[in-house]
């Protein structure tokens, strides 16, 4: 029986996204920018679409760009607003996303100062130390709402007050969080807020960028100036209609109770697991974990033959042989970061699934150390 525990990477599409975006398809297939009858129903769907959204965040429908995912909306965010910028301070914290920390060093290469900020062992970055290191010269800050693989909770709030304050712009990575737990773009009160569809049960290839109201941003496509000359081309409305769909109903707080009877009963069966970020206040969804002297990318396989689906650090960047860039900011030793792998437990996930990857573990360990001569 398969167990599919990565649902930080993608989680299954909904039944009502999937039937939103098969009816968009079906009776608005015209250009919401055409003038005639079906151009002019399609226009009805995206507006529709937009103004859910936009009362879901409590924000104006203008301030809903519609992206191709969260990578494309951060970076809408960092290039649209460095662009325009004098070369200054970049400040971000040390975990975050790929599709963050990639463009920003793509500034760094350009003249901008580049300081990332290291979280404590906790997997939590530091208020004080955020603070610290955001001045006047800033010209944008960088900081995830949840970690995408340890599930730690950011001060992103008390964090943008200062930003605020000194009148620098924030973008919030709030991919993770999205569907896990509660906020408004009042609560973050950031400029920029980055959203994905595909991580809540809505389709792959479709999010959107929260903009504070009167926050200019450079375009990054040239073309047919659609979302008000923000992202040129034509909205893909199916997809779109589904993010819609699957906001309304995603749902993820069940999962609490699943990830802590995991990791009870991993802690249990194999007392020397280390639970990163266990001390923080975590999404309740999320569980990363390594256990000393193994290699995750083994473990990963091991578990993928029996029908278990993990991830081994960022799904994003899952190809790569390289430790956790959030372990190692956290101070884990490079061999423990090796060996570690996440879980996410999502739609369709039980305590059955919780007890079998338990015991599935414990037998893939014990074989590993058998091959290796140390049982």
């Amino acid at each position: 029986m398969p167990h599919y525990l990565d649902h930080n990477a993608t989680t299954q599409p909904l039944a009502v996204a999937l039937k939103a975006q098969a009816e968009a398809a079906a009776s608005a297939f015209g250009n919401p920018s055409s003038l005639h009858w079906a151009g002019r129903a399609a226009r009805r769907m995206l507006d529709d679409a937009r103004d859910l959204i936009a009362a879901r965040f409590g924000i104006e429908a203008g301030s809903v760009v519609f992206t191709s995912g969260g990578t494309e909306a951060d970076n809408m965010a960092i290039f649209g607003t460095l662009a325009g910028a004098a070369p200054g301070r970049i400040v971000a914290t040390a975990i975050e996303h790929p599709a963050v920390l990639l463009p920003l060093e793509f500034w760094q290469q350009r003249g901008f100062s580049l300081q990332l900020v290291r979280p404590g062992s906790d997997g939590v970055v530091a208020l004080d130390a955020m603070r610290a290191a955001i001045d006047s010269d800033t010209r944008l800050v960088c900081m995830m709402l949840a970690n995408n693989e340890t599930g730690a909770l950011q001060p992103v709030h008390e964090v943008a007050r200062h930003c605020r304050a000194l009148g620098v712009p924030l973008l919030v990575d709030a991919v993770q969080a999205l569907g896990k737990i509660p906020f408004t773009f009042a609560d973050l009160d950031a400029d920029f807020v980055a959203l994905s569809a595909h991580k809540i049960g809505g389709p792959k290839g479709v999010g959107a960028l929260l903009v504070r109201k009167g926050r200019q941003l450079q375009p990054l496509l040239a073309g047919g100036g659609q979302e008000r000359k923000r992202r040129s081309g034509t909205e893909n409305l199916p997809a779109i209609a589904g993010f819609a769909a699957a906001l309304k109903a995603a749902d993820f707080s069940e999962f609490t109770a699943i990830r802590d009877h995991f990791e009870a009963r991993l802690l249990a069966e194999l007392p020397e697991a280390v639970i990163f970020a266990q001390s923080a206040s975590r999404l309740g969804n999320t569980s990363m974990f390594g256990l000393p002297g193994m290699d995750g990318e083994t473990l990963l396989m091991q578990l993928d033959l029996a029908g278990f689906a993990v991830a081994s650090g960022s799904a994003c960047s899952s190809g790569k042989r390289d430790p956790s860039h959030v372990l190692l900011a956290m101070g884990v030793a490079r061999d423990l970061a090796r060996g570690s792998l996440r879980i996410s437990f999502g739609p369709g996930n039980s305590l059955a699934d919780a007890e079998a990857l338990v015991a599935e573990l414990v037998k893939v360990r014990s074989r590993l150390r058998r091959m290796a001569g140390l049982e």
